[in-house]
């Protein structure tokens, strides 16, 4: 189901910056004031840290996010992965919930490269270890 939200320009320009440029370690988008449009929320520098990037998402609200996964292989080769998060927290509101799950795609189909997807409802969904053991997977 669509929401009819639309994607604002810069998130796709945010975006180019962190896949092309590495200018950029993660993004956080959310919804307008209206509920009309997906917006860049944060762009971070690319020094942030993924502790970081778990700071920036909000225990109770919605966001989407992309972040430049770097991890390493068991023989020692360093990969990139970028990937795309889904943070709907269990306890964010469920009129939230919902127009954020019927928006995500107008997203995701605009972010082209996307490597990997997490849900994530809760912390431990989307802590290190969880996201690496799913990036790396055929690695």
């Amino acid at each position: 189901m669509a929401s009819g939200v639309g994607v604002n320009p810069e998130c796709l320009e945010a975006y180019q910056e962190l896949k092309l440029g590495k200018k950029t370690k993660y993004i956080i988008f959310t919804l307008s004031k209206d509920n009309t449009e997906i917006i860049v929320e944060k762009k971070s520098p690319p020094t942030s840290t993924y502790d970081d990037f778990l700071a920036d998402l909000p225990e109770g609200e919605c966001r989407w996010a992309v972040y430049d996964f770097d991890f390493e292989k068991d023989d020692g080769g360093k990969r990139s992965k970028i990937t795309f998060y889904s943070w709907s927290p269990d306890d964010s509101k469920v009129k939230q919930k919902m127009l954020f799950a019927s928006s995500k795609d107008a997203l995701r189909r605009s972010l082209v490269g996307i490597a990997a997807e997490i849900q994530g409802t809760d912390y431990s969904e989307v802590a290190h270890e969880n996201v690496l053991d799913k990036v790396s997977r055929g690695h």
